[in-house]
């Protein structure tokens, strides 16, 4: 039997990493021991890959524990790890009472993933409301008139529904809550959107990878993974109807086209949710994930170590991003972002300036 996979650890070698202006002598050279992450595995796929080119400018390890959103806000306040990894933003306030700051790295959708067999990826239809209506428990079966109303031309099956949701603390659920939350006052006023629910039914499986695992293994399953999980696994996603009243499909260009409307400019903290934008094309469940780290480092080095390899990241890394079907941030945002790094610093000077 496939068994899940309920957490797994990146080990991997990344550059050098002083900084192009040190501050001080600590971060004129790459950190002892390398440096290390935890969070969102929302973007794990993504950030292996940047890891894997990077690491030909070698001299620095990376451990980046894949742990789920919930996880990496805990290990990064709490001072265990370089860097934190979420794909719930943290409010200003939250961001200050812990002395953090937050970047965006790239943006990406959350889809439906579904096991029944004889159905193709991409031709079942859902909507928000009845998404809810799935996860409270109330549509219980596939061929429920609900569904069968949305897909006409589908036979679907008498299968009961089996509900997968997360049982780690997850920016993808709290994603994915919120969404329902809007969609569903039954939902907002029963559950909530957060990254850690009371789930109404359902099993839970540790991480995007966990929930992928449980719905391959169960038919008549339905879980919400990034759809970078559902594209490595060729599992069955189902599409969403959009603010526009459209099913667009869960790829790049959809996801891009929910954030096109976003002001980051206007975003204090960098706190921005994509969640059922305008637009005929952009896809309902999209979202941006994120890096945080303290804005006062003790370890200068690391500190210049974690914003050079995202600063890589920035120039180098929009092709892997992009074929993995994440959306890269725009250069505006990037540009942004690497003039927000002087406010991470280490004995009142910044431990890294991007060029």
């Amino acid at each position: 039997m496939f068994k899940p996979v309920l957490a797994f650890t990146l080990i991997l070698a990344l550059a050098a990493c002083s900084p192009s202006k040190p501050a001080g002598d600590a971060a004129s050279t790459a950190p002892a021991g390398g440096i290390s992450g935890a969070g969102a595995t929302f973007p794990a796929p993504v950030y292996a890959a940047w890891a894997a080119k990077y690491k030909t400018e070698a001299g620095t390890t990376m451990n980046y524990q894949a742990i789920g959103s919930g996880g990496g806000i805990k290990q990064i306040e709490a001072g265990t790890v370089d860097f934190g990894a979420s794909d719930k933003p943290l409010k200003p306030e939250d961001l200050d009472k812990n002395g953090l700051y937050q970047f965006p790295t790239v943006m990406g959708g959350i889809v439906p993933l579904v096991n029944l067999p004889g159905i193709e990826p991409g031709k079942l239809k859902l909507s928000g409301p009845l998404l809810a209506d799935i996860f409270l428990g109330k549509v219980k079966a596939w061929n429920d008139k609900a569904i069968t109303a949305l897909n006409p031309d589908l036979k679907l099956p008498s299968t009961p529904i089996t509900v997968v949701h997360r049982s780690d603390g997850s920016g993808t659920s709290f994603l994915f809550t919120t969404y329902l939350s809007s969609q569903s006052p039954e939902w907002a006023s029963k559950v909530g959107g957060s990254d850690a629910v009371e789930w109404p039914t359902g099993m839970g499986g540790k991480g995007n990878d966990g929930v992928a695992a449980f719905v391959k293994q169960t038919v008549g399953s339905i879980g919400y993974v990034e759809y970078a999980y559902a594209k490595k696994n060729g599992g069955t996603f189902a599409l969403v109807k959009n603010k526009a009243g459209n099913f667009p499909q869960p790829a790049a260009p959809s996801f891009s086209a929910a954030a096109a409307s976003a002001d980051w400019n206007h975003a204090p903290g960098n706190y921005m949710l994509l969640l059922d934008q305008p637009g005929a094309d952009a896809w309902p469940l999209a979202g941006a994930t994120f890096i945080l780290v303290h804005k006062t480092q003790t370890d200068a080095a690391k500190g210049a170590a974690v914003l050079k390899f995202f600063d890589w990241a920035y120039k180098s890394g929009d092709a892997d991003a992009g074929s993995l079907d994440y959306v890269p941030m725009p250069d505006s945002v990037k540009t942004m972002v690497r003039q927000q790094w002087s406010a991470v610093q280490a004995d009142g000077k910044p431990v890294y300036t991007a060029q």
